[in-house]
């Protein structure tokens, strides 16, 4: 059977954003867990009752954590962002379309 000439040309499909909007997502997640990590330094139930040199140690080893805790909310969210780009490049590489 001879291939159709009256056969309309194939309509290209709409491109999905689907990882862009899943890569956006991890991104808010991240930021919303930066903000409450680094809000998170409440030092009044810990250094409750304390005064002196005392009170300002048990402070500044506070805002000390909450900087380390942040810092590696940061390095996961880095590392993350590196493993979804190289994720994404794969993908793109495979399903590309061979030039003519």
């Amino acid at each position: 059977m001879p291939p159709q000439q009256d056969a309309p040309p194939p309509t290209a499909r709409k491109r999905r954003r689907f990882f862009l909007w899943f890569f956006l997502a991890i991104q808010v997640l991240f930021l919303i867990w930066v903000i409450t990590g680094a809000a998170s330094g409440d030092t009044a139930a810990e250094c409750a009752g304390l005064t002196g040199d005392e009170l300002e140690l048990c402070e500044d080893a506070a805002g000390v954590g909450t900087a380390i805790g942040v810092g590696v909310i940061i390095f996961l969210w880095a590392a993350v962002d590196i493993i979804l780009a190289l994720t994404y490049l794969v993908y793109r590489l495979a399903t590309r379309q061979p030039r003519a």
